[in-house]
């Protein structure tokens, strides 16, 4: 096997201007990949994408699956694999619900893959793939987490189905549990040192799951041919403990 595993490909990252995005976008290009990043704050983007030498970079909101296609449609170059990472979590309480965030979350997450899986075919070369981002918190169901564990459940039905309705593009799913990124870190405020020391001191791996470690997943998946359909976990073991 080559030293450059994607040497010659084209990587496409969603939401690839920070945390697990960025992360893949390096590993990408440091395994010989010309990369695309896409993000909603063009500022952001502009400094991701000159930092890993992208080919090119759009900013727009992912979960404008108009503009989603549309950008696909327009790539100039042939499409090797895409990874999606773009979005965050809605957590609360049904009772207090805010449906317009908690509608944003079902764009950004389950409505986003499927005006991928429309705009994909055609642009994809032989041995391509798309990756797709959930979780591994809402399997164990808690208040506040009902939107969270409706798509925990989807995510993976979804990936199945679109592996087989896009084949041969292959289609995998990323379930993360947590992940030390920027996200996480405006998500817990001043609570993430308390989080991270819970999660050094319970987690069989005895460290926090970094950026890194989800990049390396992302990039196995889009280089190891024979995988499609399934489901990853990559939390450190938080599932046991």
């Amino acid at each position: 096997m080559s030293a450059k595993n994607l040497a010659g490909r084209t990587v496409i990252v969603i939401g690839g201007s920070a945390g697990i995005g960025l992360a893949t976008a390096r590993l990408a290009r440091a395994e010989g990949a010309d990369v695309v990043l896409t993000g909603r704050n063009p500022e952001r983007l502009a400094t991701a994408a000159a930092e890993v030498g992208a080919i090119g970079s759009a900013a727009f909101d992912a979960a404008d699956g108009d503009r989603l296609e549309e950008f696909v449609r327009d790539l100039p170059q042939p499409i090797d694999h895409v990874l999606v990472t773009a979005g965050r979590p809605y957590y609360g309480p049904i009772a207090t619900m805010d449906f317009a965030a908690a509608r944003r979350d079902l764009d950004e997450h389950l409505w986003l893959a499927f005006h991928l899986a429309r705009a994909l075919p055609g642009r994809v070369r032989d041995g391509g793939s798309l990756t797709l981002m959930g979780g591994t918190g809402g399997r164990r169901p808690r208040v506040g987490l009902s939107l969270i564990a409706a798509m925990t459940a989807a995510l993976p039905a979804l990936t199945g189905s679109l592996a087989l309705e896009l084949a041969p593009i292959r289609v995998n799913l990323i379930a993360a549990g947590f992940v030390d990124t920027p996200l996480s870190a405006e998500l817990l405020g001043a609570g993430l040192d308390d989080r991270r020391a819970e999660l050094r001191r319970v987690l069989p791996i005895g460290r926090v799951v970094g950026p890194d470690d989800v990049a390396a997943l992302a990039v196995h998946l889009m280089t190891n041919t024979a995988l499609t359909g399934a489901t990853y976990d990559i939390d450190g073991g938080q599932q046991l403990v």
